[in-house]
């Protein structure tokens, strides 16, 4: 007999974001076994629309009431002062954070977690999970198995950020930037 995989109640806070449309996307792609999916992003985008498969997700406005019985996981990319009420919330509500901010990712009693390097890790968590940011995710992968290989003893790493890691306005900017530059050989700086 197959075992029945439990569908999630799930929320993506940080929905209208570029990671957050991205979280939902994949979990699209990867059949997440999401039952319910709640967007929440800032009161800013509260009452717009995304397209889920072919569900249409209002956005909320994040608030506690809106979470406490009615999710089991949240996906969060919304930056640390969300993140940071979220941990309190999760502790006290009772459901899981796993989180894309850079919050909680150098503390010790959360663990910071790359499932295909440290699952056993997830066990150890009071309702909060960190993951690493962009590049140290891929970075870790192509480590752990070159250390499980052939051993490593230290690693130097530099690495250069896209602008997509700021968000939505930082694309738009450098957009605008790029079209100044092309068309008047300036350009003026607003968000960075």
């Amino acid at each position: 007999m197959a075992s029945k995989t439990k569908k999630l109640r799930v929320a993506v806070v940080g929905a209208t974001g570029l990671v957050g449309r991205e979280i939902l996307r994949l979990m699209l792609d990867l059949n997440f076994p999401a039952g319910k999916v709640l967007a929440f992003a800032s009161e800013r985008s509260a009452g717009s629309e995304l397209l889920f498969g072919k569900e249409v997700l209002e956005v909320k406005k994040l608030e506690r009431k809106a979470l406490k019985g009615k999710v089991d996981l949240v996906l969060a990319s919304a930056g640390k002062l969300v993140s940071q009420q979220l941990k309190t919330w999760a502790a006290e509500d009772g459901y899981v954070v796993v989180d894309n901010s850079s919050a909680f990712r150098m503390d010790p009693t959360v663990p910071l977690v790359v499932p295909e390097v440290n699952p056993e890790e997830m066990a150890n968590h009071k309702g909060y999970i960190a993951n690493p940011n962009c590049t140290t995710i891929p970075l870790t992968l192509v480590l752990d198995a070159v250390r499980s290989t052939l051993g490593l003893k230290e690693v130097f790493v530099a690495t250069y950020q896209s602008v997509s890691g700021a968000g939505n306005a930082a694309m738009q900017e450098l957009a605008q930037q790029t079209m100044s530059l092309l068309t008047e050989g300036t350009a003026d700086c607003e968000v960075f």
